[in-house]
């Protein structure tokens, strides 16, 4: 009967380690988890920044381009006040992004 305890004693005490073991590896897989997870989310912020300075960069040449085929049409006119007030705006937006960059 003793020696039944013994062994029952042993065996529990085995599992137990196995358990605290599997415990261990549980609670460092959810490490390694969570990790990753804040890798991922920095850089979806990082690509969102990304993404936000290559809309508002097309959006700049946009306007630029808008404004030069403006200047075009002004120019075919033969309406040199316009072209040059319109070349001057451009000049200034170019002048503004330099500043920005």
């Amino acid at each position: 009967m003793k020696k039944a305890m013994q062994e029952r004693f042993k065996r529990l005490k085995t599992e137990m380690e196995a358990i605290s073991d599997e415990q261990k590896n549980v609670r460092e897989g959810q490490r390694q988890v969570r990790e990753k997870i804040e890798t991922i989310e920095s850089e979806c912020e990082q690509l969102k920044k990304e993404t936000k300075m290559m809309i508002q960069h097309s959006a700049r040449t946009q306007v630029k381009l808008a404004l030069m085929f403006r200047i075009l049409k002004a120019r075919e006119d033969s309406d040199s006040a316009n072209a040059a007030n319109l070349t001057q705006l451009l000049r200034q937006i170019v002048e503004m992004e330099k500043v920005i960059a």
